[in-house]
């Protein structure tokens, strides 16, 4: 069963507390490095990950004639615009682009596009907007106006509703105008 690393910890500091075993001893029960067991006897949690530096790319010098063509394809006819087949094609022949294949440049293209309308203004940045609620928590509420047939008779009537976020229940009320009673409770 493989465990997370601040279970680890956790038994290695509990080990050491507990049956006092050594930073060696710990090390081979567990069989990690001694520097992974003196980590974790100074702290209960592991330290995060170093980033790595972005790594260099073959497509690099080539990204700004890219980006060019892409912001004048802003204003270009629809038909005009460049496929990143165009583009590729074009920085073979005009940047005498050698030994990167045409995924590359297309993914490239792909993703940056998007970036470049972004930017441009030309559409509405993603955002995330978390759809989970917590039980009980959230709930939505609304009033409204709803004609039924009551008796071959037309009646207007208001309309409460009341739906739970997490479960989706809901309970809609309609309330007479005329006299305000309220009919018999709606369940969804």
């Amino acid at each position: 069963m493989q465990r997370s690393k601040v279970e680890l910890f956790a038994a290695i500091r509990r080990d050491s507390r507990v049956e006092g075993l050594s930073v060696r001893a710990l090390a081979r029960k567990y069989g990690v490095h001694r520097r992974t067991v003196r980590e974790a006897l100074t702290s209960a949690f592991p330290s995060p990950r170093k980033k790595q530096p972005p790594r260099k790319s073959r497509l690099d010098p080539f990204k700004p004639a890219i980006d060019a063509m892409l912001w004048a394809d802003l204003d270009a006819p629809r038909k005009q615009r460049h496929t990143a087949k165009r583009i590729f094609d074009r920085l073979v022949a005009e940047h005498e682009m050698e030994g990167i294949s045409y995924a590359t440049v297309s993914g490239y293209v792909g993703w940056r596009r998007a970036e470049v309308r972004r930017e441009a203004g030309r559409e509405p940045a993603e955002v995330f907007i978390s759809q989970t609620h917590r039980p009980g928590a959230d709930a939505e509420v609304d009033f409204g106006e709803v004609a039924v047939r009551l008796r071959g008779v037309l009646v207007t009537c208001f309309l409460f509703t009341f739906q739970l976020s997490f479960s989706g229940k809901a309970v809609h009320r309609p309330i007479d105008r005329t006299n305000g009673v309220s009919s018999r409770v709606l369940t969804a």
